[in-house]
């Protein structure tokens, strides 16, 4: 059987020391095994939950999609404006009046405020981290971070529990889009636990015309029949070696040879008119992908939306996109075409009530402009924003003082958000995870509290 390949192998001095990726060179089939990891069926297995508080109500939700607004979105701009603060304060944008007296949000997010009735805004999370991958990680894990352990975030934990029932659906169940190149690019995700709870992630942009999964296309040259030639040719040196990648590679296999895996992200089946709504550039299309992703069973996505680093031109990046621009394309009118699109869509899709959509970054923006017309870093106050799931709607929980400055009242901490993410998706925050040396880790911090107030 020709392979196309070259391989010697001395067994006795080298089993220990090489691994498959040394000795097999089929195209990009590397490439494929490392970002490809083993996956569950749909949905997850629920734990128990104790939560203490009779006033928290049972969980409905199944899956969750997280949009991950990296570098830190201004809370002044956006969820929590302060119409009646001094202009260094106030900012150069409007508002928007929203379905509650008394409640505005930026003149940006006007699609978004429409809909208040379906959404809870939370303005009172604090923290002390004001750097880009450490209040990355504590966002997304409800730890702060340790050189001791990585902890894992939500997807991978959700990833984990699907991966521990019997095998089904082709698609991972932790899927970003388009990458999980967040806060700095130097979080894995999964942190302590297996590599197959780490993110995949499609490495396309599918708001570009021709749109595909990097890792789901068959290398040229290479056909159905060598590619199961080469599966065969797997097999045997997983018996070989320590398999330890050997699902990896197993599944890398089932979703390129998956018509199920090959649907899922063909976005041009869905009608124009509705990718219109969603908006055509890439945080559009990556919700609507998402909406494509969980309807297929997958339990977790993550969109990473970067760019909300804003230290300078922050009407230009925030609102118009570009210079001289007729009408508003920038970070939040985009959003906001993206998630009102896909909070009208899930609901119109009968999803909404399963499904809880999360929107946050790692912090916040500084009280004040700075003299580059842009905010710092400013982790003291602010806000993330919860729809679906069974989340309770037409609400804002916590509120920060009158310049956006501290938390005013019910401060809430990422813990205690992690905890409540955790318990809207059906799992015990209290649960523990065994690390690889056999540490039991509880999901959150003890003393994360669930927010009541969301269910």
């Amino acid at each position: 059987m020709n392979l196309g390949v070259s391989i010697k192998i001395n067994k006795r001095a080298h089993a220990r020391h090489l691994s498959r990726r040394d000795v097999i060179q089929i195209g990009t089939l590397a490439a494929i095994g490392g970002g490809l990891h083993p996956v569950g069926v749909g949905g997850f297995e629920l734990t128990s939950r104790v939560t203490g508080d009779d006033s928290v109500k049972t969980p409905n939700g199944k899956s969750c999609i997280l949009i991950w607004l990296d570098g830190g979105p201004s809370h002044l701009e956006m969820f929590d404006p302060k119409p009646d603060a001094p202009a260094e304060v106030r900012g150069p944008l409007g508002t928007v009046a929203t379905s509650l007296p008394a409640v505005r949000f930026s003149e940006c997010l006007e699609k978004t405020a429409s809909m208040f009735d379906d959404i809870a805004v939370v303005r009172s999370i604090t923290s002390p981290l004001g750097e880009h991958n450490f209040g990355t990680h504590y966002m997304l894990t409800g730890y702060k971070p340790t050189p001791v352990l990585e902890y894992p975030c939500f997807g991978s934990v959700l990833a984990h529990y699907e991966l521990q029932r019997a095998g089904g659906h082709i698609l991972p169940p932790h899927i970003a889009v388009p990458h999980f190149r967040v806060g700095g690019a130097s979080f894995s995700g999964n942190g302590f636990l297996e590599n197959s709870a780490r993110p995949f992630s499609v490495e396309s942009d599918p708001a570009k015309p021709g749109f595909k999964v990097k890792h789901l296309q068959i290398p040229n040259g290479l056909t159905g029949v060598n590619l199961a030639r080469r599966k065969k040719y797997l097999e045997k040196l997983n018996q070989f070696y320590d398999a330890t990648d050997a699902d990896g590679f197993q599944e890398a296999f089932k979703m390129i040879g998956s018509r199920e895996s090959q649907l899922a992200f063909q976005l041009d089946q869905e009608p124009e008119k509705l990718r219109q709504r969603y908006g055509r550039k890439t945080i559009g299309q990556s919700c609507l992908l998402a909406r494509r992703l969980v309807q297929r069973g997958v339990p977790f996505v993550t969109v990473n939306y970067k760019g909300w680093d804003t230290h300078n031109d922050l009407v230009t990046r925030l609102k118009d996109g570009y210079a001289g621009a007729k009408e508003p394309v920038g970070l939040i009118p985009s959003l906001d075409l993206a998630l009102s699109a896909l909070i009208q869509d899930l609901k119109q899709q009968d999803m909404l009530d399963d499904t809880l959509v999360v929107v946050m970054g790692e912090f916040g923006r500084t009280p004040k402009l700075n003299t580059n017309g842009g905010r710092d870093h400013w982790p003291r106050v602010f806000s993330a924003m919860l729809a679906g799931g069974g989340v309770h709607g037409g609400q804002i929980i916590g509120a920060s003082d009158r310049t956006g400055e501290s938390p005013k009242d019910n401060p809430i901490t990422p813990a205690d958000l992690a905890a409540s993410i955790y318990h809207l998706l059906g799992i015990n925050p209290a649960a523990q995870l065994p690390t690889s040396d056999g540490r039991p880790v509880r999901l959150t911090p003890v003393g994360s509290r669930v927010i009541s107030e969301l269910t």
